[in-house]
């Protein structure tokens, strides 16, 4: 597998490799994803169901608007989690980071419930 740089939807940081799919297309998706330690996706839902599997470390998964990044779920090494569509949750990575599979159905999307909170308005328009 080679790890390449998140998607422009994530906060920069985290790293992405793609195992099965294509986001923009209506079909299953699995990817990985791997976060630094205290990496921080602020309060998002997404319009498809996500699963999710630790691989390793600690995904922290808040739910609600208000991200406190303290308490909420924590998420160890074989871990299993369901989000259903528009859930509305924030997620964290423990002090050691974390790896992650997640498997949905495309087109995959994020919506951050604070627009200003949305990287992909924040980085130039070329990284878009």
């Amino acid at each position: 597998m080679a790890w390449a740089p998140g998607p422009p939807s994530l906060p920069p940081g985290a790293e992405f490799v793609l195992l099965e799919g294509n986001p923009a297309e209506a079909v299953p998706l699995t990817f990985r994803l791997r976060f630094p330690a205290n990496y921080r996706i602020p309060p998002h839902f997404h319009s498809v169901i996500e699963h999710v599997t630790v691989l390793s470390g600690t995904l922290n998964v808040g739910m609600g608007e208000q991200a406190t990044y303290t308490g909420g779920t924590a998420l160890n090494a074989v871990s299993f989690a369901a989000m259903p569509a528009k859930m509305v949750h924030s997620a964290w990575a423990g002090p050691e980071g974390v790896t992650f599979q997640l498997h949905s159905v495309g087109p995959w999307s994020i919506t951050y419930v604070n627009a200003a909170d949305d990287p992909r308005t924040k980085r130039p328009a070329g990284n878009r």
